[in-house]
């Protein structure tokens, strides 16, 4: 079976991961829920793009776009903190295949110390996620993110190079 592959973002694919990442069922899990402008979106893009410790990622499979990954690595540490979002309509499932490959892209291509992950309390499949993956929960902030007029609690996940098969 085709686990899929991760390759790096092509400028031409910006209006496509603003549309997932504007989506409801994408946005509502964000530390920030507003709608992005394409011209935020795109100053971003110009402004992650000359930043080395920026690694923005699509993940295919069969072909097909199916998700986003960020990385963002801490300056000469071998240390990065990881985003990601699929596809509003990929398949069930895609959650698992992405991470897989993009865990497999950050500890052998990258060649990462550690990843870490921060999820808002009430993003369960997240978590789950990060869980199955393999990544330990490290703490929690609690109250940290204030989101859609809400506190919330953030959990923290790491996941080391030598934790992962």
């Amino acid at each position: 079976m085709d686990k899929g592959n991760v390759r790096k973002l092509k400028r031409s694919e910006l209006e496509m991961i603003l549309s997932w990442r504007n989506h409801p069922n994408v946005r509502r899990y964000m530390f920030s829920q507003e709608i992005i402008t394409l011209d935020e979106h795109l100053k971003w893009y110009d402004t992650a793009v000359e930043n080395s410790c920026k690694h923005l990622l699509i993940y295919e499979l069969d072909g097909t776009s199916q998700g986003f990954i960020n990385f963002s690595v801490v300056k000469e540490s071998k240390i990065a903190d990881w985003g990601f979002y699929a596809s509003p309509t990929a398949s069930k499932g895609i959650g698992t295949l992405l991470g897989l490959s993009a865990l497999n892209y950050a500890f052998k291509e990258m060649a990462l110390h550690k990843v870490c992950g921060q999820v808002l309390a009430f993003n369960q499949k997240s978590m789950g996620l990060h869980r199955k993956l393999g990544f330990k929960e490290e703490g929690m902030l609690r109250e940290q993110s204030f989101t859609a007029g809400v506190y919330h609690s953030i959990y923290l996940y790491g996941l080391l190079a030598s934790e992962w098969t």
